[in-house]
């Protein structure tokens, strides 16, 4: 008997997710997933603010709560992006989700129609991939060069498809690359958008995370025609598992997505967000921020130093301004049969088909990331990894 959808017979588990469940072996070298570092947890202060919450507002922390999100934390995330010039009083609504995953489900459900085109960078995260592909959509990939989509191939795919829903981007330490938008790429999709009269769905999780380089203004800031869907998140600088993230858009698109998303959360975990409103409120976030920068910059110099030592110079490796990832290119070979050999050789990477809008496309390319393995970790992993490569 099919009991399955249409839209999700053919919808097939993140690579990703997958190999992470090679991971609970801890003989394993965890390059793989997109994991914060964990010993940049504020685990302490969580128990502190946890157990503060508990004693002065209990009720609210357990009770259902509004479906925008706990208003304290809203309030605080408009006057964050506003400083910015991401939120436009009057004319943008905010509100609390899942994640910044969540951004991209709601903004499928409300805005694309079934067969309508997303056009994506790639390669793209698999994640939202996957969520395009849970509804139906018709994926276009977009080819990038080191200052991100190339404008020229962005405005072919939009000639060629009329029907294009948004256009989906991750223009800070792209996911899986690495690799920065340019402020003169940001300003011709920008103008792309509006020539073509498309949305952007603006994915920013790593933004906070710059250790080098300088701060590019988000697309959404120079947007004066509300095309730009921002999606935030506390997953890369708080702590994933507590699932807060945010949509910033016109005010009518956020009312829909409230819609929306009462068919599926209710609201957003309301303790996640009293923790999270607590924490930024409550400490020199900024100082905080300051504090993961150093972190990820260290961890991303020694890999990426161990790595160009340890390869010839044919393998090539992005050197990322901040966010978790870096890019390596092969200059033969498979991807996937280079990270089947890696795992075999207890060293766990994701190979780059994994990103591809086409699932059978073959890549020489994979993702590591240097967040969530330790120092030792980081240099016996390349070392592995480097037997791997001259055994393809």
């Amino acid at each position: 008997m099919n009991v399955y959808s249409d839209r999700i017979k053919k919808l097939k588990p993140s690579i990703i997710r997958e190999i992470f469940k090679f991971t609970a072996d801890p003989a394993v070298i965890p390059f793989a997933a997109g994991n914060p570092a964990p010993e940049v947890f504020p685990a302490e202060k969580f128990a502190e603010l946890t157990a503060d919450i508990f004693k002065e507002e209990p009720v609210a922390a357990l009770q259902y709560s509004v479906s925008e999100g706990y208003p304290k934390l809203r309030e605080w995330l408009k006057a964050d992006m506003e400083a910015k010039g991401v939120f436009r009083p009057g004319e943008d609504d905010l509100i609390i989700t899942a994640g910044a995953q969540q951004v991209m489900e709601l903004s499928t459900k409300v805005i694309c129609n079934e067969g309508e085109a997303i056009i994506c960078e790639s390669p793209s995260f698999i994640g939202s991939l996957n969520t395009f592909r849970s509804y139906a959509a018709k994926l276009v990939g977009v080819d990038m060069d080191d200052e991100g989509m190339i404008p020229e191939r962005l405005e072919a795919a939009l000639k060629a498809n009329p029907r294009t829903a948004f256009i989906y981007i991750i223009p800070n330490f792209h996911n899986p690359t690495g690799k920065t938008t340019s402020l003169q790429r940001r300003k011709d999709i920008l103008s792309l958008a509006y020539k073509y009269n498309v949305l952007i769905l603006e994915d920013n999780p790593y933004g906070d995370l710059r250790f080098s380089g300088v701060d590019i203004p988000s697309i959404k800031s120079m947007d004066k025609k509300g095309h730009v869907i921002y999606a935030g998140s506390f997953s890369k600088t708080l702590a994933p598992g507590l699932r807060v993230g945010f949509m910033c858009a016109p005010e009518s698109i956020v009312q829909k997505s409230v819609a929306a998303l009462q068919c599926s959360t209710v609201h957003t975990n309301i303790l996640a967000q009293m923790l999270a409103y607590r924490f930024v409120t409550g400490v020199d976030f900024e100082g905080y921020l300051g504090g993961l920068r150093l972190v990820y910059k260290r961890k991303r110099d020694l890999m990426l130093g161990t790595l160009n030592f340890a390869f010839p110079s044919q393998v090539k490796f992005t050197e990322p301004e901040g966010g978790l990832f870096i890019w390596g290119t092969l200059p033969f070979g498979d991807a996937l049969e280079f990270s089947r050999k890696a795992i075999m050789n207890k060293v766990a990477i994701v190979p780059g088909n994994a990103f591809c809008v086409d699932e059978n496309a073959k890549s020489l390319c994979f993702r590591m990331t240097y967040a969530t393995p330790t120092d030792e970790q980081i240099e016996k992993g390349v070392e592995l990894l480097k037997e791997c490569y001259y055994k393809i």
